[in-house]
């Protein structure tokens, strides 16, 4: 990686410090829950906010709406007329549910509260995207405009696979990323201590997503009698295989290097042996990291039957499979063994893995906008176990990263606040966020 640069005079009459916290608490106002079958309230609130902001500074969206009420928006920012590849910024506008009762504060409140910014979205994403509206607004209006051509994109239903906001985008708007080579999504730039040591963790690479729908058809009769073609028998071996498989520890490239800082920092080198002790060293971040060092495969759901004294003709089962990058394969011939036979496979969402190198001009411009900020800090990639959108947006062939700066207190649970109760963001990392996302903006 490049030498750290020195610090940037900042203008403090265009900070765009001054807006994230108000910005990302409205949009945790608004409600744009996803229950992933439309009967939410859909993106398009959130998305009349957000026109109006780029609008008030004089950029011009474009609205994608191919359903009704789930909105999207892409618009044009930077120097046009350069010929310079172009850099998509996206962000996505939906949120999981949340029961307002199981929360300290309620969900849509958008509360601060000791030295946080609480509610839906908090971190999955409207952090970002109110980090993304505040330093783009700031540079507008203070004529500091990156000098390539720069696509926002601020998508709707990436929490049910994209495919009503960033696919629509991909398929039908592809002439809006003409010449866009390089992508900057959520979740990476995150602080973890490990050993007294900030670690930011660059998002280089995604697992596979595979929701599949298991269905198993039998024999219907009375439940008195022996019946050996039982489809709730069937579907629950199939369930009980596929849980209990423990899949072996495969090291990708981007996990190697985050591996390799770990164990530099313990004094030890990393191996696939010791991978799992080296994972614990993150502490709660454990959770989502030990799940990218293997392929996983979670049920989830399970259906059958209506009367106890009834054998159904099909009992069915959902499952949320994960594959590693360059592990596909072994991923889904393993799964037709736990399978089994006679069991259907329906695959609700079929998204391959991705891996980016980690390289170029844009990784180095991640690590000095945060080394400004934080001198002392490492950064490293990592592996994101979840899906985001650039599954879609990889599609049209770009280098993709998740950068969403946030500098963390060491005892906070982080990863738990992901689709968790009481999520919430500190002030200070909304603040330190923008700041970095403004640096980082200098150098692409």
């Amino acid at each position: 990686m490049a030498d750290r640069p020195e610090d940037v005079p900042r203008d403090p009459a265009h900070d765009p410090v001054t807006e994230v916290v108000e910005l990302c608490r409205d949009l945790i106002r608004i409600d744009t829950t996803n229950y992933g079958d439309h009967s939410g309230p859909g993106e398009r609130k959130a998305a009349e906010y957000v026109a109006t902001l780029l609008d008030e500074v004089g950029i011009e969206p474009t609205v994608v709406e191919e359903t009704s009420g789930r909105t999207s928006l892409i618009a044009h920012w930077g120097n046009l007329s350069s010929d310079r590849p172009g850099l998509l910024l996206h962000a996505h506008l939906d949120v999981v549910p949340a029961a307002a009762e199981d929360w300290q504060v309620h969900p849509f409140s958008g509360e601060i509260q000791d030295g946080y910014v609480w509610g839906r979205g908090a971190v999955d994403m409207k952090d970002f995207d109110a980090m993304l509206l505040a330093t783009v607004r700031s540079r507008t209006l203070a004529g500091k405009l990156p000098d390539r051509p720069i696509v926002l994109a601020f998508t709707a239903d990436e929490e049910a696979g994209g495919h009503h906001g960033a696919q629509i985008m991909v398929e039908r708007y592809a002439d809006h990323f003409d010449g866009v080579t390089e992508a900057v999504g959520e979740v990476g730039g995150f602080s973890t201590t490990v050993r007294g040591r900030r670690i930011y963790l660059v998002e280089a690479a995604e697992k596979g997503m595979a929701w599949m729908k298991l269905t198993a058809r039998g024999r219907a009769g009375h439940g008195s009698m022996i019946n050996r073609d039982n489809a709730v028998a069937r579907i629950a071996s199939a369930v009980a295989r596929i849980g209990a498989h423990e899949w072996p520890v495969r090291l990708t490239p981007a996990m190697e290097v985050l591996l390799a800082t770990v164990a530099d920092l313990a004094g030890t080198e990393a191996t696939p042996e010791n991978a799992e002790a080296l994972v614990e060293e993150f502490g709660g971040a454990a959770r989502m990291l030990g799940a990218v060092i293997r392929n996983t495969t979670n049920p989830t759901m399970l259906s059958a039957g209506y009367k106890a004294n009834v054998i159904p003709t099909e009992a069915t089962a959902h499952v949320d499979g994960r594959s590693l990058p360059g592990y596909e394969d072994e991923f889904f011939a393993t799964l037709a063994e736990l399978v089994g036979e006679g069991i259907d496979v329906e695959y609700l969402s079929n998204q391959p893995p991705w891996e980016t190198p980690y390289d170029g001009a844009l990784v180095d411009a991640m690590h000095r906008s945060l080394l400004v900020e934080d001198p002392d800090a490492l950064v490293a990639p990592f592996l994101m176990s979840g899906g985001t959108d650039a599954k879609h947006f990889r599609k049209l062939g770009m280098r993709s990263f998740g950068f969403t700066p946030l500098q963390l207190p060491a005892d906070l649970d982080f990863t738990a606040l992901f689709h968790g109760v009481d999520e919430r963001v500190p002030v200070s990392a909304l603040e330190f966020g923008a700041r970095v996302f403004d640096r980082f903006l200098d150098q692409v």
